[in-house]
């Protein structure tokens, strides 16, 4: 599979021993290595906070598996992020053996058998409408709500991620009969790792337990998804003060507080009043973290070149990217938690 934009990987992590602990338990539970994941690699923190908040939130827990696999394939379709939404219907339906594909990519929901999966993405494919009635009335009680938001944050955020560096699909064909055939043996592939039974809370030892920030509060019901997005917000926190400066990262971050939730699509004006008093490397840096919150898609390769002309390692990269996007990511959870805390 060709990646859009891909890291060098180059550089030898800085911390090792992490990336082969973390990547060790990706394989058994996850069942593969699979590029979203390993697109974190230069950043081995980031890769285990990536980690922890998929595996606390989407992995383990109460809530159905393909329930919240069909949050993360709508999810992924209100993002544009096709990669995504074909990796994690194959997913559901590993877990399942049902299809419901067809529906979600063509937003027929209604036509869902399935009350709870029909319920669920009607809710994700709300995330991003701000006012939706769906949002004052989700479909999962207070218990349940960390495991159905953590899933939502957490795509927001990789499919941003995933827009940026890597290909249109996890499968080598996009289309037709090959499509179909290849999407079945990738479930036959993840079906043990699916289905393997995951204990809550045993990724927290992969980063030191961090304070959880007042806007992840939607996730204080479940202390295994609290710790894993505390951890997993600070690695991100630390690799964006590695590269971006205080004062940038404060105007970005007062843009984004303006924004309402909704898509920034072709002809639609990126607030870049934010960034309009920064110049050179720090005006680039800026524009990157703007783009990757707001409109990943409109990320161009010249963007990226003009970019590691002036940072670059792939750490940087990978950092400035992180740093919007998460930032996008928690700014939805926080409007679509306040609903459900």
């Amino acid at each position: 599979m060709k990646t859009r934009y891909p890291l060098r990987g180059s550089a030898i992590p800085r911390n090792k021993e992490l990336a082969k602990k973390t990547l060790r338990q990706i394989k058994l539970e996850f069942g593969a290595a699979v590029e979203p994941f390993t697109l974190h690699l230069p950043l081995p923190e980031l890769l285990a906070g990536a980690w922890m908040a998929c595996r606390e939130s989407l992995l383990a827990g109460s809530v159905r598996r393909d329930v919240k696999e069909a949050v993360a394939s709508t999810v992924s379709l209100i993002n544009r992020c096709p990669y995504c939404v074909d990796a994690h219907n194959i997913m559901m339906l590993a877990f399942s053996g049902r299809d419901y594909s067809s529906q979600i990519l063509e937003g027929r929901y209604d036509d869902i058998d399935d009350p709870e999966i029909g319920n669920a993405v009607k809710w994700a494919a709300a995330t991003l409408s701000p006012g939706s009635s769906l949002l004052f009335s989700p479909p999962f009680s207070a218990r349940e709500a960390p495991e159905y938001i953590g899933t939502a944050v957490l795509f927001h955020y990789i499919n941003r991620m995933v827009t940026i560096l890597l290909g249109a699909s996890p499968l080598p064909f996009r289309r037709g009969i090959l499509k179909r055939l290849s999407q079945r043996m990738a479930v036959l592939f993840f079906s043990k790792a699916v289905r393997l039974k995951k204990e809550p809370c045993a990724s927290l030892d992969l980063l030191p337990a961090s304070d959880l920030p007042p806007d992840l509060d939607w996730s204080k019901p479940s202390p295994c998804i609290a710790g894993a997005y505390a951890a997993f917000s600070r690695a991100v926190d630390h690799a964006g003060e590695a590269v971006l400066s205080e004062p940038l990262r404060a105007s970005v971050s007062n843009a984004l507080d303006e924004w309402d939730g909704r898509a920034f699509g072709p002809g639609k004006q990126l607030p870049t009043d934010c960034i309009s008093n920064y110049s050179g490397p720090e005006r680039i840096a800026g524009e990157m973290a703007l783009l990757s919150a707001l409109a990943p898609y409109r990320v161009t390769e010249r963007m990226m070149e003009d970019f590691v002309s002036c940072y670059p390692a792939d750490e940087q990269m990978l950092a400035v990217l992180a740093w919007g996007s998460f930032s996008a990511a928690r700014r939805i959870g926080r409007r679509i938690g306040g609903f459900s805390v």
